[in-house]
Formats: structure tokens, C-alpha cells, sequence
């Protein structure tokens, strides 16, 4: 696909959609305006995952996120898992379909996780060939999300950021900013993750991930079982402020509460989201005395 296209309306404010809670989203209404769904689980036809997500895609939005593109990999995205992606779209009519900026796997083998990349040309046009590759079989823009990251790589030639802004600039794709990994990625490698949100190509932005780490003293890791920190909740409305209302949402992978501990999780996003973007009220002008 060719020239950029303008960012999707904000549909507010979601979750990440997980089979212990298939039951209260068919139950009874939540104060979750749509959901994300990992496309990875419903790419084999029929069964009742695929029964599931009809049954409450009826009453919520959603968006299809996957772990297994490979954007970054060298011998291109599968084809095949595209052409499954693209069918899994037609039967639900995803907002966006996402994926990660990184590599999962080498020569047909799939290695089951998110492994970041050296940012430099020669990494840069893989992945620009690639995700032109993945948007004519998708027929629409690709959203990216930026990964978490515990080294460095000698062959880097610029940062994760102007990295991300030459992708988004050549292939006119949109990126999932994943506020946690920022900060994750800024506290392993070692970087400044105002400069991140400084960098990024604001306009480009299309959703925002909050998630939780594991805190191990020297590193952290992304392990999306915890609840979001403090730190990652302010760097949340450092970002509003550089990109504006955009569709927020919280995920969570392990040790999976009810849903009613994320929905107020969800709340704290959204008065931080009203209180980081609400109209700066000019001071009072005293009258003499």
C-alpha cells in the first residue's frame, strides 16, 4: 500500500480479551468500550474460541493483535499465515490489525518470542519490504508495536525511534506505542524514554499498550502479570501529551484477576488520559485591593 493513511477514530478505551472472561462479556454490559483480540488464538476455523469471539464481537469492537508476523525476519512473513490473518479479518472487521516490530523465528522455525532488532539499514529495508508485503495481502495499513529489549546491539547505526519513524514513513504504517516496553526497554539498555516519545512520529500513533513488568532490582522484565507501575502510568501521560487522544488499552497475560480489578485498572487510564489532555485553565486575575 502506498501513501500513509489518516489515523482510525479513537474508539476509547479496551482490553485485552482472555477466555477466562468470554462469560461476563456475553453476560451482562462492562465498562469496556472495545477489545483486543490475540489473532494467533483464533486462526484455526471453528470451534468454540472462534463461537466465543462472535458472540461478543456483536456487542464490542475489536482489534486483532498478533505475536507471530515476523516482521523482522529475513526471509519475509509466511505466507500462508497472512492469507489466515486476512480471513480471520473478513469475519470479524477489526478495527486495525496489529503486530510487533521485531523477529520470531528464522528459516521456517518459530522460536516463540519477541526478539528485538539491530536498527540499521539493512534491518530497516527487511522490514520495510516486509510490512509492504503483509499490507497488499491485508489490504490495509499494518499497526507496529515497539518491543522491550535488554541488550544492545553493536550493528545499530540510529535509535529505536528513528528507526520506527523510517518505517512509518516509508510503508505509511502505524504504531502500536506500548508505553511499558518504553519504559522497560529505557531501564535495561539504558535510554531516555522522554527522548522515545520526543522521536516518535506522533500522527502515526494509533493505540497505546499499558501492561505490567517484574522488577528484579538490576533489570525488569515484560512479563504483562502485574498490574501497571507508577513509573509506566506517568510516562502514560508524558505520551498524551505527545500524540493526544488515542485508543488506550491494558493487557495482561498471567495471573489473569477478574475482571473487575482491570475494568478499575481501566479507570485509573481514563482519568489520567482526561486529566493529561483537559484544556490548561488560565489563573485567576486578582482584583486590586
Amino acid at each position: 500500500m502506498g501513501a500513509a493513511q489518516s489515523r482510525v477514530m479513537n474508539p476509547g478505551f479496551g482490553l485485552g480479551l482472555r477466555t477466562q472472561h468470554y462469560p461476563d462479556f456475553i453476560e451482562s454490559p462492562q465498562r469496556v468500550d472495545w477489545l483486543e483480540i490475540l489473532s494467533d488464538n483464533y486462526l484455526v476455523p471453528g470451534g468454540k474460541p472462534l463461537a466465543m469471539l462472535d458472540a461478543i464481537r456483536a456487542h464490542y469492537p475489536v482489534v486483532m493483535h498478533g505475536v507471530a508476523l515476523s516482521i523482522g525476519a529475513a526471509d519475509g512473513p509466511d505466507r500462508a499465515y497472512l492469507d489466515a490473518l486476512a480471513a480471520l479479518a473478513r469475519r470479524v472487521e477489526p478495527l486495525w490489525i496489529s503486530d510487533h516490530l521485531c523477529w520470531t523465528g528464522v528459516h521456517g522455525r518459530v522460536l516463540h518470542d519477541l526478539y528485538p532488532l539491530p536498527y540499521n539499514d539493512a534491518a530497516l529495508d527487511v522490514v520495510v519490504r516486509n510490512v509492504h508485503i503483509a499490507q497488499e495481502v491485508l489490504q490495509r495499513p499494518l499497526v507496529l508495536e515497539n518491543v522491550s529489549s535488554y541488550v544492545s546491539f553493536r550493528a545499530s547505526e540510529m535509535t529505536e525511534w528513528e528507526f520506527i519513524t523510517e518505517v512509518c514513513q516509508r510503508t505509511g504504517c502505524r504504531l502500536l506505542l506500548d508505553v511499558n516496553n518504553i519504559y522497560v526497554s529505557s531501564v535495561n539498555p539504558g535510554f531516555d524514554a522522554r527522548a522515545f516519545l520526543r522521536g516518535i512520529p506522533a500522527d502515526r500513533v494509533q493505540q497505546i499498550h499499558l501492561a505490567g513488568h517484574s522488577d528484579h532490582g538490576d533489570h525488569i522484565v515484560d512479563t504483562h502479570d502485574h498490574p501497571v507501575a507508577d513509573p509506566v502510568w506517568a510516562l502514560y501521560a508524558e505520551a498524551l501529551a505527545r500524540v493526544g487522544p488515542v485508543a488506550t488499552m491494558i493487557e495482561r497475560d498471567d495471573h489473569i484477576p477478574p475482571l473487575a480489578e482491570l475494568v478499575a485498572e481501566l479507570d485509573h487510564a481514563r482519568s489520567i488520559h482526561a486529566k493529561a489532555l483537559a484544556p490548561a485553565t488560565p489563573e485567576r486575575v486578582r482584583s486590586p485591593a
